[in-house]
């Protein structure tokens, strides 16, 4: 069976993205309604996305962006569902973790040659890391507008209140370490405040737990993909920490807990730095923005990555891919970057990213932004991963007991996920 085959075979039961089968092209002259799905529904994120709409239309009045923000937590199984029923975006914001699905089904429209033809696109520009994953046989199927170190934006406020070192203080005396940070969290915690909020986790989306597990060298599957790396000791010991911070040390919001660190209840939150948007901009606290601390395995960096991809055999194929390729030209890159790291080696400096992030100190570009994404690894994507994380998720869920056997459900995860591993 063919992958685009297989694709199609699974689609209604695991989500998987189904390709499109419409055809055509909008004359130039006929009213066209793109429409864009996206994970976020902040305001100033929106404010942002409809600016460049509009300047796209200033040149292109026939033409209208809506951007439909979807929920995050089942952002893809939403929008697999719409191409499932028929009712496919024109373009949509995809997941690092989905890329192989996406990339490979031929769902996607080829970029390469259109952008490569854009006057003023300079394609080169794009750092190759960066497009790795969205690239089959040198094509580029979908533009990776957020290259995003996973960082630990801190509350101040609420650590020295709890008699704890900052981690700024952490940093300086090269203490800043996965023991130190949960003995932070688990201070602030006694004193009655939350500790640490593993952002969009909510004990769902377990692969946001990569930014805390690669700091004891583990990984959810081997480099290949064939091979579960659940039950293998470095993710054994990892677990066992981060299951002792929750039901033993208190230091994270247990199972249930919904505490938003942008609200002013938690020390410290793992996220990406277009979250800095949340911050509160009425009676605000003294925030900071630090790496992630250092592990047993040493130090490191996680990186979570998005694109941008245009539908292909679409009405509205051709008009799509040049508003992605207005959207994503280097001034409107720059443009994202105060919310979303470029991919563009030539935004990739404290000066330019400074004057797009002025919430930002040109230490914290330096050491976190830019160090992040010339050392992290991106969260690891599997074909059918839709289904995988389904499995995962369902065999993880007896780990979120106080009395669970850590070694036991993590074998119990390789045993589920082994076979769609292998496919």
């Amino acid at each position: 069976m063919t992958r685009l085959a297989m694709l199609k075979a699974t689609a209604a039961s695991a989500g998987i993205l189904l390709p499109l089968a419409w055809g055509g092209v909008a004359w130039a002259q006929d009213a066209v309604n793109l429409r864009m799905t996206i994970w976020s529904a902040n305001e100033a994120h929106l404010a942002l996305f409809n600016e460049i709409g509009e300047g796209f239309k200033a040149t292109h009045p026939n033409v209208s962006v809506t951007f439909e923000p979807l929920p995050f937590e089942n952002y893809t199984t939403t929008l697999t569902t719409q191409i499932a029923g028929g009712n496919p975006p024109d373009l949509a914001w995809i997941f690092e973790t989905s890329a192989a699905d996406f990339v490979n089904s031929g769902a996607l429209a080829p970029l390469t040659e259109a952008f490569t033809k854009t006057e003023g696109y300079n394609l080169d520009d794009v750092t190759d890391s960066a497009t790795a994953l969205w690239t089959r046989d040198s094509q580029l199927y979908a533009y990776p507008f957020s290259t995003s170190p996973f960082a630990v934006f801190v509350n101040n406020d609420l650590v020295t209140a709890a008699g704890a070192k900052t981690p700024a203080e952490l940093i300086a005396s090269g203490e800043w370490t996965w023991e130190n940070a949960l003995a932070t969290a688990k201070a602030v915690a006694d004193s009655g405040k939350d500790g640490l909020v593993i952002r969009d986790f909510n004990y769902q989306t377990w692969q946001n737990l990569t930014a805390f597990w690669r700091g004891w060298g583990a990984n959810a599957w081997s480099e290949d993909g064939k091979t579960c790396g659940f039950a293998e000791q470095p993710m054994v010991d990892a677990m066992t920490r981060l299951h002792q911070a929750i039901f033993v040390d208190g230091a994270l919001p247990g199972p249930g807990e919904n505490v938003d660190f942008f609200a002013g209840d938690a020390a410290m939150t793992i996220t990406q730095i277009s979250r800095a948007s949340l911050l509160p901009k009425d009676d605000p606290f003294d925030w900071d923005l630090v790496p992630l601390p250092e592990g047993p395995a040493g130090a490191y960096s996680v990186i979570g990555q998005a694109a941008v991809g245009a539908f292909a055999n679409r009405p509205n194929t051709d008009v799509a891919v040049e508003f992605l390729g207005y959207m994503t030209n280097p001034e409107n890159s720059e443009k994202l970057a105060q919310f979303f790291p470029p991919a563009r080696a030539n935004l990739l400096n404290a000066e330019t990213l400074g004057k797009t992030n002025p919430l930002l100190t040109p230490e914290q570009i330096e050491n976190v932004v830019i160090a992040g994404i010339s050392n992290g690894k991106v969260i690891a994507g599997h074909t059918n991963f839709a289904q995988i994380q389904q499995t995962i998720r369902a065999s993880l869920d007896g780990l979120w007991v106080a009395d669970a056997d850590v070694p036991a459900v993590l074998a119990s995860v390789c045993q589920g996920v082994s076979p769609l591993l292998m496919r």
